[in-house]
């Protein structure tokens, strides 16, 4: 696992440096950049060693990223997939990540990535298998905004009778070991045939809590009852500015792609299977692919909306589900 290092905001990197070896995945990286944090200009990496049963590992950097320290486990030896560090303003890190077990689990450093603690439950997840052959997982993605409400994002069928479609639901912790229920993100309605997946949600750091400015990309089928023939693959785009109660209507970004166009794995036909950008897929030219990523250009501006987070769910909580009221 290699590192580069970018000191003119992206526009030219220094030659990498090597941050692990092995059989590794899934790594993603951190820095602390509030000045007031006792461990400002600290940054963090985490990644899984599949060769041993994807366990997860972290490394921290206190020099920018140059150099980087030993390897460490969580203190219950957790492990997973796609776990997404974020600094909280106080310099604790927090680490969403989807567990072997099929739980969105998170765990944390508050002492600059010396130690760090046993993992706790933000949820179970409860998902609909994406149709078409995707290689896709329910990883979770993961923001903090200015008082360090942290944010995680992930797709989940919960509020769907029969759980014949995903919605993305996000969950919030404002005291690091604790984390609310999964409020649902209305997209449409519960009883549209959209499936929904492999969010990745973005908050405005200088905003927070009930002003919080919030944007959500993911990609959408416009019916889950696909086959890897008739599958459209979508990208979509819905904002807050109001801390997730409630939302914009969604925008389309991209597509509708084939999935005849993504290249294919022995994994399934990959498409980016976590994300904080998107991926825009063009027909192929004969057998060279053209999956490149993009920017618009001066970003997509955050409105919000009337939609309410968790609206109908009540009605419509699939079986076995803890029906959740309108969160306003």
């Amino acid at each position: 696992m290699l590192t580069s290092r970018s000191t003119d905001g992206g526009h030219t990197w220094g030659n990498p440096v090597t941050v692990a070896t092995g059989q590794l995945d899934k790594n993603w990286i951190v820095c602390d950049n509030t000045s007031s944090s006792p461990f400002f200009g600290n940054c963090y990496t985490e990644y899984d060693v599949t060769s041993a049963g994807n366990a997860i590992r972290m490394q921290t950097s206190s020099d920018g990223g140059k150099t980087w320290g030993p390897a460490r486990a969580t203190g219950d030896s957790a492990s997973g997939l796609g776990g997404q560090p974020v600094v909280r303003p106080n310099g604790t890190v927090l680490v969403p990540y989807l567990s072997s077990s099929g739980q969105v689990r998170s765990f944390r450093s508050i002492n600059g990535g010396a130690s760090w603690r046993s993992t706790v439950l933000v949820s179970a997840v409860q998902d609909h298998a994406i149709a078409g052959g995707l290689r896709a997982d329910s990883l979770p993605s993961a923001e903090i905004d200015a008082a360090g409400t942290a944010y995680v994002a992930w797709g989940d069928c919960r509020f769907r009778s029969g759980c014949p479609s995903n919605d993305i639901v996000i969950s919030k912790s404002t005291s690091e070991t604790t984390w609310a229920a999964p409020v649902r993100v209305p997209i449409d309605a519960t009883t549209s045939t959209v499936d929904h997946f492999v969010p990745g949600i973005g908050v405005d750091p200088s905003t927070s809590g009930a002003t919080a400015h919030i944007g959500l990309t993911y990609y959408f089928y416009p019916s889950a009852a696909c086959s890897a023939a008739t599958c459209q693959l979508d990208v979509g785009f819905v904002s807050s500015v109001n801390g997730g109660a409630t939302w914009s209507a969604p925008a389309q970004l991209a597509g509708p792609m084939t999935l005849s166009w993504l290249a294919n794995t022995s994994q399934g036909r990959m498409f980016g299977d976590y994300i904080s950008t998107s991926v825009l897929a063009h027909a192929p030219s004969g057998s060279t692919f053209d999956e490149a990523m993009f920017a618009p250009t001066g970003g997509i501006p955050l409105t919000g909306g009337s939609v309410h987070a968790g609206a109908a769910v009540a009605e419509t909580a699939a079986p076995g589900a803890p029906a959740r009221g309108t969160a306003n």
